[in-house]
This record gives structure tokens, sequence and C-alpha cells, in this order.
């Protein structure tokens, strides 16, 4: 880890406490700073907030002492990802210009690893795992290795004082910590994809989402690279716009663009890279997750036989179109990530096979027409529960589908969509919605439905 002096003998405030709360608070600690956390629930008796109090934390819980950055001079406010802008120690911070910065540019300044970032609406964790496992492969021949980091559940701060100058670190980074990003510098960033009506209630614009994505490019030099969405068109003029760093491109049908989904092979503009046919992720979207970790892990030193090897076993990060188990004859699916519309429309088309499809969720006051093309098509049978069930019906109903069920619970609409299955068909989860009329997260929700297949396989 480098030894910076950004933050040494600096007084710091860290708002949330969470897995990147405490694991920044700890870095910061060891860099030389004075910390105060501040988190709105009560701390007291949280094991976590003591271990932090015990090395010299002040430790404030159970409500948000605005007065308290008035009454006293810190030179950073350091903001959980997750935390608005609109809450009142945030805008006062704003309001006195005191610096409000994120965990990762924090971790990531004083990394001796070199790192790549990866970002987008949808596919992003599934990228990160392959391309990880990829450069893991690859270092693992030298001892050294590659971490997964960031939004997909390990913060960055507590990986880097372990990783070496020789190691590499593969960052998950979401929207959210990218709107609080000044100055990162990723040797490989990559947008897999940008599509609209996602975190709209965080941004309140696409234009705001739009632009906290391009973070992960605007302070990339002209030595780095830059892996961008040949296919969206709009989305790659303003990425050309602002990155200065060298871009490649990837696309799933057009043949010009750098990566491509050819005939029967992963291809590039020099070489075909894998056979479409040996990779294991099912769906054309995996496809495109895979030629995105390609092109990132090629610039960072790997082959193909590593590529190659991961691609052939990797069955899929949890929760995302994860592959449960096979109940005589059916295949089960897990796609509890699918939080959105965009989520589902890359799903349901992932399979061959006939499905049965269980979803619903929070309402966000979006309707369902999109996925009617999608339900035609793919869905011989649906089974439908929470807040979205009859605005999903009305679309299941223009698409022809015959067999319409409404649940009330999750529990409920496992068992249902097992009796419509026969021998042959998927039997897939991937709600098209937020979790959290029901559940806390999507992680939860996708464990329960893990659970409601047990019970199913016990019975």
């Amino acid at each position: 880890m480098k030894d910076i002096k950004t933050y040494d003998h600096k007084n710091i405030l860290v708002l949330g406490l969470g897995k990147s709360g405490f694991a920044v608070s700890e870095l910061l600690l060891k860099l030389g700073a004075k910390l105060t956390l501040n988190d709105k629930d009560d701390l007291d008796k949280n094991k976590k907030a003591q271990e932090l109090k015990a090395k010299g934390v002040r430790v404030i819980g159970g409500h948000h002492p605005v007065e308290l950055l008035e009454q006293e001079h810190f030179d950073y406010l350091v903001k959980n990802p997750g935390i608005p802008y609109e809450n009142p120690m945030v805008q006062k911070a704003e309001e006195l210009k005191i610096p409000i910065i994120t965990e990762p540019e924090i971790a990531l300044s004083c990394s001796d690893a070199p790192y790549v970032c990866v970002t987008g609406s949808n596919g992003k964790t599934t990228t990160v795992m392959l391309t990880q496992r990829i450069l893991d492969h690859h270092l693992q021949k030298k001892g050294h290795h590659a971490y997964a980091v960031g939004n997909i559940g390990v913060p960055i701060s507590e990986v880097v004082p372990k990783a070496t100058k020789d190691d590499i670190l593969v960052v998950e980074i979401s929207s959210f910590q990218l709107l609080g990003v000044t100055d990162i510098d990723p040797k490989v960033a990559a947008i897999v994809d940008i599509y609209n009506n996602v975190h709209l209630d965080y941004h309140k614009t696409f234009e705001n989402y739009v632009n906290a994505k391009l973070n992960v490019t605007r302070t990339q030099t002209k030595d780095d690279y830059f892996i961008a969405n040949f296919d969206q068109k709009d989305i790659l003029a303003k990425e050309k716009e602002v990155s200065p760093a060298k871009m490649q491109t990837f696309s799933e049908t057009d043949p010009h663009a750098d990566y491509f989904i050819g005939k029967e092979y992963l291809e590039s503009q020099n070489e075909k890279i894998m056979k479409i046919a040996d990779i294991k992720l099912p769906g054309i979207h995996n496809l495109q997750n895979s030629l995105v970790a390609i092109a990132i892990s090629k610039i960072m030193g790997a082959d193909n036989d590593d590529i190659a090897a991961v691609l052939s076993t990797f069955a899929g990060a949890k929760h995302r179109l994860q592959y449960v188990t096979t109940l005589d004859g059916r295949k089960v699916y897990n796609d509890s990530k699918s939080t959105n519309i965009e989520a589902a429309t890359v799903a349901i088309p992932a399979f061959k096979e006939s499905e049965v499809l269980i979803a619903g969720g929070l309402d966000r006051g979006f309707m369902f027409d999109d996925l009617v093309p999608l339900f035609k098509k793919h869905v011989k049978s649906i089974v439908l529960y929470g807040e979205t069930k009859y605005l999903l019906a009305d679309a299941a109903r223009k698409a022809g589908i015959k067999d319409i069920v409404i649940v009330n619970t999750l529990q409920e609409a496992v068992p249902r969509a097992y009796e419509l299955t026969e021998p042959g068909d998927v039997l897939l989860f991937s709600p098209a919605c937020a979790s959290w009329d029901q559940f806390r997260t999507f992680e939860e929700r996708g464990d329960y439905f893990v659970r409601f297949v047990e019970e199913i396989k016990t019975k």
C-alpha cells in the first residue's frame, strides 16, 4: 500500500457505517487521519462501531448532528454511496464547502496494485467475476492474484492494504459510487451498457445517471484504455467526447467492433478467441459480458488459454441467471438481480427451452409493455406476485399467455410455477422489479427463492 500523506492528521467525518464505512475508516486510521463516524442508527451495541471506538474513532449514532459541521472544522466528509445528496449532513457539508469524497477514491489513491474498473446498468457483476477469474488464472502462474472488489460486496479499502504491485484489483463500481468520484485513473475502464429508467429515484434524470457513469473514464489518461459498447450509439458518442483514453469497442452483432460475437466464435479483429458452444454461461448478454472481460484481460496480459479455462467452467454469479438445480427434468434459474425491466429483457431470451416465469416486486410506476414480445416468444406460463402483479398480468395478456397465475408472495409463487412446468422446461425467476416491497435486498429475495425451490425438492 502506498504511504500517501493526503489524509495524514486531517479531521475527517465518515457518514454511514456499513461495510464500506467500516473498511474506509480502518484504512484512514492507517493513513493517519483523525476520524468521526456518524450513522443515523444507534451504534451503542454495534460491534464494528465499538471496534472503531476502541481505536480512537469518535462514534456518533442515532441521529445526524448537522450542528457539528458548524462547530468543528472538517477537512473531508466521506459519504457512504447509498446516502443521497439530499441528506442534511451532506447538504450542510456542501454549503460549508467541505470536500465530499467516497471510499473508492480514497482506497484506489493508495493502491500499490494496478486496477481496472467496470460499471454498467446490467452485467457489471458477472463481467467483474469473469475478469477477476481470467486475470487470477493468469497471475497465479507467477504466484500473484487478481481481487474482485467494490460494489460486488468486498470494500476496496479492505483489500488495498494486502494487494501488491504485482496483483490486480478488478473493481465493480456503481453509479452511486461514481457520482462522488473526482479523480480515479484505472488502467482499463469499461461501461458494459447504460439503460434508462435505472436508479432515477437517486439520480433524478437520465442525463445525471449517464454523467455519473462517465466518471469511470473522465480522469483516465491517454496511456489508459476504455472499453465501450459499440451497439449503444448515443452513449458511445458521449463516451468519445469525454474519455481521454484509448478506446476499444465490443458488439453483439457488428463485426466492425474490436470484439464481437461471430457465428461460432467470440472474435476480435485479429483472431477467433473462443468457441461459443464451449462457454458455460447461458444467454447472448453473457456473451457480451464475456467480450468485455476478454478485452480487459488481454490488455492486462492474459492469453486465450486463461480465457478458455474460465469461460468453459464459470456457471454464473449468485442471483444473476444463477443455475440452481434440475427438478425432474426442469432446470431452475435464479435471476433475482433482475431489478428492472432491462435486466429481464436479457434473461428471458437466454434459453431455447420453453419457460415458466416468476416475476413481480416493487411498483416504481413503470409499464411492462417492452416485455410483451419476449413473453410472446419465450414464456408459456407466468406466475406473478408483489406490487406489480396486475401490471405484469396486463403485459402477459397482451402477449397471449394463457396460464397467468396471480399470488401475493414469492413463497406462494414458486410451487405454483413448478406445477405449470413440464420436463424439458426452464423455471425462471426474473422479477423485472426491485425487491423492496417484500425483501430488504435482491440478495435476500434470491436466497428465499432458492430456499422455496429446496422445499419442493424435499416434498
